[in-house]
């Protein structure tokens, strides 16, 4: 039998427990009268707690015609109710199902990715072995330097070809009659494409001259400025640079030729350097003296023009060696 004990002796905990303890049976109470009153039904098929949580029936009218509400607090040890476990619960295996397939997916796609590298690495040793064999087949000789003298007469000639006919004895020089037919036949060689290491420009403070240089020497190129030789050397390279220009027509850019002498300088430019070339010697030659575009094995320039000033007989040629790349 319980001791009954003044308030304040009580502590704290055993306070809660009585006041918890007077609050459910109200409770129950209250529950009872109104499952005595028919508002409060069971559950059924599920077995209720003792006593079994309330569920509240739609409210009664009272005689003036107001609506009675009640409003229950149950108690959560009494109302919470553990829904039962029907198997899997189908969105986690939507969810694993998903996984699953996005997985399978990405290894698909490394598959496929792997497939295609090693494709295409087989078909380039393929391709490989192929071209190696056709080389070997083919057995091609050791490619050799074309030499550059082609011509049978110096470039700077005064007179261009007529229709096409060869020049007559006097037009380009004194020119012997057999060659006439090769002078003929010669079709200069295509124009390279443009680059950074070609001769852009020539400047000859001696004489005054400050001219572009020009690819190609033949008759169209030399209206235009100064014309290196196609197939001679580049600025500042083992070689012989060839260049020539009219001394009479089309600006008389190489007219004062002759005036040079040994030590004058020579400042050939492309488009990323400047190279200076120091006169080694002037001679006067006849058209037909073609040794003078000799390749050399140093850095070395040629200049040739028509000689004597508006006779065109001879060629004045002039030999620079590179001095200084600068």
């Amino acid at each position: 039998m319980n001791e009954k004990r003044p308030i304040d002796d009580l502590s704290v905990e055993e306070l809660q427990q009585l006041l918890y303890q007077k609050k459910r049976s109200q409770r129950r109470q209250r529950l009872q009268r109104l499952k005595e009153d028919g508002r409060v039904v069971d559950i059924a098929g599920r077995p209720a707690p003792n006593p079994a949580p309330p569920l509240l029936v739609r409210p009664q009218p009272k005689a003036n015609g107001a609506m009675q509400a009640y409003t229950l607090e149950l108690d959560r040890e009494e109302t919470a109710v553990t829904p039962p476990r029907s198997g899997l619960n189908l969105r986690w295996i939507a969810n694993k199902l998903l996984l699953l397939i996005e997985v399978t997916a990405v290894i698909g796609l490394g598959v496929i990715l792997f497939g295609l590298w090693s494709t295409r690495s087989e078909l380039n040793q393929e391709l490989t072995a192929v071209q190696n064999a056709e080389s070997q087949r083919l057995a091609l000789p050791t490619p050799t330097p074309t030499p550059i003298i082609t011509l049978a007469v110096l470039p700077g000639g005064h007179k261009p070809p007529i229709e096409g006919l060869s020049p007559e004895p006097g037009e380009a020089g004194d020119i012997p009659a057999h060659l006439l037919p090769a002078i003929n036949a010669y079709v200069p060689p295509p124009i390279p494409t443009p680059g950074p290491e070609q001769a852009r420009r020539i400047q000859i403070p001696a004489i005054g001259v400050d001219k572009p240089i020009v690819q190609g020497d033949d008759w169209e190129q030399l209206k235009k400025g100064v014309g290196q030789h196609i197939g001679s050397a580049q600025p500042g390279q083992d070689g012989n640079l060839i260049l020539s220009a009219h001394n009479d027509i089309f600006g008389e850019i190489f007219r004062y030729l002759d005036k040079l002498k040994p030590g004058d300088e020579i400042i050939i430019s492309t488009e990323i350097n400047t190279y200076t070339y120091v006169v080694r010697d002037i001679q006067r030659v006849k058209p037909t003296d073609v040794y003078v575009m000799d390749a050399t094995d140093y850095p070395s320039s040629t200049l040739i023009s028509c000689y004597p000033y508006q006779v065109n007989t001879h060629r004045i040629v002039v030999f620079a060696d590179l001095a200084t790349n600068s």
